[in-house]
């Protein structure tokens, strides 16, 4: 076509190159890469545990120094990109990532682990916001949706796989290997970055010019908080003083990031974005799918392995259904997000989400992995509709230059609300595992023929009245378990519903533009 019958200040079409779909890809796969390796050690954990010679509480650690690394450095992303340019600074995350996964694999002791995993959280945390970034610098305005399904299917498999890999792997091979996998993948990635992106020249203005102050702040505040909701529970709260010393910490952090906000003249992260309506709503929807996709995958296997007596593999299979609707839908995703308007697109999203809960309110003590299969299909398509279209209404309801702010605001709340989900279930756990077994306790009578029968006739079959009683209380609190299960499945569809609401707030996307701008 002539350039004549081009209108003036008309666009171009545009269409990405092989080097423009390596980058994404690289991007995709670092999103994969970081989120997989929050859960992959949590089949393995047990085993590990043992072999480095830390307790049950200890071992905890591993899996919690990771996603606190993670949080913290997420929102920090848009700042690092700046400073050092985006392929320098992945290339940088990625050998440091594969450094601190062959420290895990070789770790011996505890405090090694945990450095590593803290290495880990902190170099593949890097990777998730920087993902969408690619796709903003890569792929022009009409191919941009396939490369955000791309990123939206990698967030979401990455946790469902984690399970599967690291119980397959520790089953078969060995729980070493859940973090030397990572190293051919991490070699892929460095030539995929090589390939698909350009260098940028490292602005040291940025250095001087920093916002110290909010920086630190948000260290010590995301990190603190984070420490505080995973270890909570275990410490019995503010029983603690560990607790309330980290609590003291976050309320520093956060009243530093705050001065920050006012008086740096330009913030490490520009948190009055979350004042927008739009992008607000947005935040505390990406909190509710945190809150289900991560809240899911440690309610489920906890029953699995409690009630059917599942081992790793097991759980990890049940866990993948999740993930398989992200398969099937990726190719129609960009169709959707183009012809579907947000509102119903996410309000359907988040309607399967608390459905595919309500579905697991039924549980009994014959039930096993099927019994979750209806919810975590229902579950997998609610998760990638509410992702794919809050991915895109994260970008479209900031201005261009807030964007990278409101990707790493976005990323860090998805993580948050699945830390806040882990702190509420396992104290709503207790409380009404405790409340289950006294009322069932409460009903039976010594005096009751039927109880006086069941009794005896446990007794003559176990041999000794001790075991008949032992029995007993078994199946109390069996019982009592799969109840306190069906209840925190409807506490999540509740609050899932009650996030619906906010779909109001949200506005048609543009149409032929650039949403992914970061």
């Amino acid at each position: 076509m002539s350039t004549a019958l081009i209108p003036q200040g008309a666009a171009r079409p545009q269409r990405a190159d092989a080097t423009a779909w390596i980058a994404v890809a690289a991007g995709a796969l670092g999103a994969l890469l970081a989120t997989l390796d929050i859960s992959i050690v949590n089949s393995a954990l047990p085993t590990i545990q043992g072999e480095i010679g830390a307790t049950g509480t200890e071992g905890t650690w591993i899996a919690t120094s990771f996603l606190v690394a993670e949080i913290v450095i997420i929102p920090l992303s848009a700042w690092l990109e700046r400073l050092l340019g985006l392929r320098t600074l992945l290339l940088i995350a990625v050998i440091a990532f594969t450094g601190f996964s062959i420290l895990c694999g070789t770790a011996a002791d505890l405090a090694t682990m945990i450095i590593g995993r803290t290495g880990q959280g902190l170099t593949g945390g890097v990777l998730i916001p920087t993902a969408m970034t690619i796709v903003a610098k890569r792929l022009p305005p009409e191919q941009q949706p396939i490369g955000m399904a791309l990123f939206g299917m990698t967030v979401i498999l990455g946790p469902v796989l984690g399970p599967l890999i690291g119980g397959w792997l520790t089953e078969n091979l060995s729980w070493h290997y859940a973090f030397f996998v990572n190293v051919p993948v991490c070699a892929l990635l460095v030539l995929f970055l090589l390939l698909g992106l350009p260098h940028e020249n490292t602005k040291w203005v940025y250095l001087r010019q920093a916002d110290w102050l909010g920086i630190f702040g948000m260290i010590l505040g995301l990190g603190g908080l984070t420490v505080v909701l995973e270890e909570g529970h275990r410490e019995e709260w503010f029983d603690s003083s560990l607790i309330v010393q980290l609590t003291i910490v976050a309320i520093v952090g956060f009243v530093m990031l705050g001065i920050g906000q006012l008086r740096a003249a330009k913030p490490v992260l520009n948190l009055r974005i979350i004042l927008n309506r739009q992008f607000g709503s947005v935040v505390v929807m990406a909190m509710a799918l945190g809150m289900v996709m991560y809240g899911s995958t440690f309610v489920i296997p906890q029953f699995l392995v409690l009630i059917a007596n599942y081992n790793a593999l097991q759980t990890g299979l049940v866990i993948f259904l999740m993930g398989v609707p992200a398969f099937l839908l990726m190719p129609v995703v960009p169709l959707l997000i183009r012809h579907v308007d947000i509102r119903l697109a996410v309000a359907a999203g988040l309607a399967m989400m608390a459905g595919s809960c309500l579905v697991n309110t039924s549980l009994t003590t014959q039930s096993g992995g099927e019994a979750f299969t209806a919810g975590q299909l229902l579950r997998g398509v609610g998760m990638i509709l509410t992702m794919m279209f809050l991915n895109q209404a994260t970008i479209a309801s900031v201005t261009k230059e807030d964007a990278g702010d409101a990707s790493g605001i976005f990323n860090a709340a998805r993580n948050l609300g699945g830390s806040f989900a882990l702190a509420a279930l396992a104290s709503f756990q207790d409380q009404r595992m405790w409340l289950h077994s006294r009322r069932m306790e409460e009903t039976l009578w010594s005096n009751d023929l039927k109880v006086q029968e069941y009794l005896s006739g446990n007794s003559r079959a176990l041999g000794g009245s001790d075991a008949g009683f032992q029995s007993l209380s078994g199946t109390i609190q069996q019982q009592a378990f799969v109840m306190t299960y069906n209840d925190v499945f409807l506490a999540m569809a509740i609050a899932t519903i009650a996030t619906l609401p906010l779909v109001f707030f949200l506005r048609p996307l543009p149409k032929e533009q650039s949403l992914a701008m970061h």
